[in-house]
């Protein structure tokens, strides 16, 4: 019995094992111009998200061993989680029979739930992944119809509990913080007092010269996504939304919205339709999605500012099994959902990005000659500022005018680009002119074309 016990102890500490002598992440900060994320090493940084919003609270640490490895070796390298999570989750324990407060309490934090927590955002650093990490969803703010609650914040208690949670956290350098959780706040409310109280805790409890990242992830909403509340706050260091979970909505305007605002803040689309979600949560008569839904979002958001993209899969962010009640019908269980296709896609869109020169990436919708609709075939153009090179992607490959004088040289080199499988392929070189006739390989599919600027001898 003795050596039964001995054994059942080593496997129940071989996930811990893995990351003693972990090496530890660069933290993030906001590039000097404002628009991207860079590590503190000034590397570019840029974000490729999965939506793990039950990680804490649904997987056990092999679980989330093998939830990790996997995100990893598709390219992803942030995971989005909530500490008090949506499902039930100051109620339901976690799998050591954890919740996460003494009573319900904000200001009785449970350490032997956040001792799980603590290890899973170190197998996420071992990993090389950065972890956006929600302290509580909105429900525990705001519980509406779809959340089970309870409401729990008052604008005291979030400030303790943020001060808490920066505390705790403040040496592990791979958190972004993200409040929120998918509530909006409400007029007439002390809704945005809360949110603020606990951001100014986090900040407390971090330290100025310790202080993590920090964002607010809303419901849909118009026209900007946290900017519409909090974008002349200090703590909130970058722009979020959600684009919500229907194909073919303008997502690209909402991007196009806060890359014009003042101050200037990085933005991106931290909730966009996931892979295998019922198409505006109606299935029987829309379907559900699909991965050519999936990447012209992301695509689209990217090239029209955003520092980075995130993804979601409708199994993966409930991690859903079918010993479990689902939300809104998941097709699959958790597992067999991280093997779709756009998980093994979505690193094609951040090695294109880092391809080229980064931080010097603006949109170009300029060069899009010929009028277009806010539909499926809109096509949209990013480039560098000082002109070395230009991507154009075309979501359904129809024929399109590009403006190509904006690029350094007459003579560009033409390469298209695979979103599918990342393949390149050589297409020449074109002269450069207002109105350039473009043509991709096949109509009915996405391409990005890769303008190239020749050198100046």
């Amino acid at each position: 019995m003795k050596t039964k016990s001995f054994l059942a102890l080593l496997l129940a500490l071989l996930p811990l094992c893995r990351i003693v002598g972990q090496q530890t992440l660069p933290r993030l900060q906001v590039a000097e111009n404002q628009r991207f994320l860079v590590t503190e090493n000034g590397d570019p940084f840029f974000w490729m998200a999965d939506t793990a919003w039950e990680l804490f609270h649904r997987c056990d640490r092999e679980e989330a061993a093998f939830y990790l490895k996997k995100r990893a070796e598709q390219g992803f390298n942030v995971v989005q989680a909530v500490a008090l999570a949506e499902i039930d989750g100051l109620n339901s324990p976690n799998p050591y029979g954890e919740t996460p407060l003494i009573g319900n309490d904000p200001n009785q934090p449970n350490p032997a739930y956040f001792s799980h927590v603590d290890t899973v955002i170190k197998m996420a650093a071992a990993q090389g992944i950065y972890v956006a990490m929600l302290p509580t969803w909105g429900d525990k703010v705001f519980t509406h119809s779809w959340g089970k609650g309870p409401e729990v914040f008052t604008i005291e208690n979030a400030r303790s509990f943020g001060t808490w949670l920066g505390k705790r956290y403040r040496d592990q350098s791979n958190i972004v913080w993200v409040l929120g959780g998918d509530r909006n706040p409400r007029k007439g409310s002390s809704d945005e007092a809360i949110w603020r109280s606990m951001a100014q805790g986090l900040v407390e409890g971090m330290g100025n010269e310790k202080r993590a990242l920090m964002s607010f992830h809303p419901q849909p909403a118009a026209p900007g996504g946290s900017s519409n509340w909090f974008h002349r706050d200090e703590w909130l260091d970058f722009n979020m939304h959600q684009t919500g979970h229907c194909a073919n909505q303008p997502t690209y305007q909402k991007i196009r919205h806060d890359y014009q605002l003042q101050p200037v803040k990085p933005t991106l689309d931290a909730e966009p339709l996931y892979e295998d979600h019922p198409n505006c949560f109606n299935a029987k008569e829309l379907g559900y999605s699909v991965p050519e839904d999936i990447r012209r979002i992301m695509y689209w958001n990217v090239f029209a500012g955003a520092f980075g993209q995130s993804y979601g899969c409708h199994a993966v962010w409930q991690m859903y099994t079918p010993d479990r009640e689902g939300i809104n019908g998941p097709l699959r269980p958790w597992k067999e959902a991280l093997d779709l296709p756009m998980a093994h896609q979505v690193k094609h869109l951040k090695n294109l990005m880092l391809s080229r020169p980064f931080l010097s990436r603006i949109p170009a919708q300029e060069m899009i000659v010929d009028p277009q609709e806010d539909d499926e075939h809109h096509v949209v153009a990013t480039r560098d500022r000082e002109g070395s090179y230009a991507m154009v992607y075309f979501p359904t490959g129809k024929v399109i005018g590009v403006d190509t004088r904006s690029l350094q040289s007459k003579t560009l080199k033409a390469t298209w680009y695979d979103p599918r499988t990342g393949y390149q392929i050589a297409a020449g070189h074109i002269s450069s002119g207002p109105d350039c006739r473009i043509h991709p390989p096949s109509a009915g599919q996405d391409w990005v074309l890769i303008l190239d600027a020749r050198p100046s001898r």
